[in-house]
């Protein structure tokens, strides 16, 4: 029988997981749901943690459970307000969620938010505190591709800026409710995302035509497995560096997310002379609740 010290979660608006961890913040069990914060409605969020974590409590005991994540938007469970930048992330400011369990105490850690220009995120900020608490002396930048990709820039144990590109988003839509959506499959070109990455950066006026060439190139010239989906990938992701090209030009970067979003990142990053590094989000989440459970963010 696990029985749990207190619980490290990462609510998402897709999926749940769960940590069990005991007195000296190990890891003694983990579990994860569909559940996310996206189907669900207020009164729905104690419920579905509680029944994921209840082999892990004792009769009678105050289980403490600290969430990051989409838990804490507005549409969440409780909103935790935005802690604006310059600051260390997921430090203080955990608010308390209301539960009818007198038993079980839950707090949200907050997004961060930047005023000018304006800004947000949430859930990302945690693995940020894991990366700094791992190596608390990092001065660079900090790219976390995904559904909406952040580029933070990091120095003194703090978050000092950030920007938002909502690439993955793009890459959904083109890819299944656009007309390249019949010039895509699901295997992958490594040179070709390259090819295309490449392409963009150095022209990134040349999206939309790029974008239609695919279209274009799948009706007149054979094209091997895998081509169109990575040239797509490649063009938006190209882009997005231009974009974010003062990010990442002549500091230290390190891709954190996915192992093949975070690989195609760091390849194209590599392939236009930036020293970059990679490290899985999972595991950056959790040192990121274990480094604000240790700090005590939730007093405010």
């Amino acid at each position: 029988m696990v029985s749990a010290d207190w619980i490290a979660a990462d609510w998402g608006t897709s999926r749940l997981r769960v940590w069990a961890m005991d007195a000296q913040d190990r890891v003694i069990a983990s579990a994860a749901s569909d559940q996310g914060m996206g189907g669900l409605t207020g009164e729905g969020f104690e419920p579905v943690l509680a029944a994921l974590i209840a082999p892990w409590r004792r009769a009678g005991q105050r289980l403490e459970v600290l969430i990051c994540g989409m838990a804490g938007a507005r549409q969440g469970w409780v909103e935790a307000p935005y802690a604006a930048v310059p600051c260390a992330p997921a430090g203080s400011g955990a608010v308390t969620a209301p539960t009818r369990d007198p038993l079980l105490s839950v707090r949200i850690l907050p997004g961060l938010c930047q005023r000018d220009p304006a800004e947000v995120m949430r859930g990302e900020e945690t693995q940020i505190a894991g990366f700094i608490a791992s190596d608390p002396g990092y001065d660079g930048t900090l790219c976390l591709p995904g559904t909406h990709a952040k580029w933070v820039r990091v120095a003194g144990g703090m978050v000092q800026e950030f920007s938002t590109a909502m690439t993955g988003e793009i890459f959904a839509l083109l890819s299944q409710q656009s007309v390249l959506r019949h010039s895509l499959d699901r295997a992958w070109d490594a040179d070709a995302f390259a090819a295309a990455a490449a392409d963009t950066l150095a022209e990134p006026q040349g999206l939309s035509g790029a974008l239609f060439g695919i279209r274009a190139a799948s009706l007149l010239h054979p094209v091997g497995a895998g081509a169109a989906r990575a040239r797509l990938s490649g063009l938006l992701i190209g882009a997005e560096l231009a974009a974010m090209r003062r990010f990442w030009q002549g500091v230290p970067v390190t891709v954190i997310g996915d192992a093949a979003l975070a690989t195609a990142y760091a390849r194209a990053l590599a392939d236009a002379g930036c020293a970059v590094r990679q490290q899985d989000g999972a595991a950056l989440a959790l040192g990121g609740l274990i480094a604000a459970h240790r700090f005590g963010g939730d007093k405010t």
